[in-house]
């Protein structure tokens, strides 16, 4: 499956647009990446817990918006995005969406 943000594929034709595709993913705070995440609120830095915790929210998205792609008969989601917001007390939501596609190599 190819992926891409631009709304084309560089040696790639577009020959069937199977429309939008969306994907998310909920993830809730851990009670202790929570208590770490106060700690470094105070002295500073990176809170790696949260950084991995939303690495694979994000990665799981992505899964399910290939798979939805997959299941129109895409193989390409051209123009990609990513948002993410706060849904509830300790949770956030990462949405992944695009459009779905059929592309053959450009000629």
């Amino acid at each position: 499956m190819l992926l891409t943000t631009t709304g084309s594929l560089a040696g790639y034709r577009i020959v069937a647009e199977h429309g939008l595709v969306e994907a998310n993913m909920v993830q809730s705070k851990h009670l202790g990446r929570d208590i770490a995440a106060g700690l470094k609120s105070i002295f500073g830095g990176e809170i790696r817990g949260y950084s991995e915790m939303m690495t694979e929210a994000r990665r799981k998205a992505k899964k399910r918006l290939i798979e939805q792609a997959e299941a129109l008969g895409a193989n390409a989601v051209i123009g990609v995005r990513y948002t993410t917001s706060s849904i509830a007390a300790g949770m956030c939501e990462i949405l992944a969406f695009g459009t779905a596609v059929t592309v053959q190599p450009a000629d």
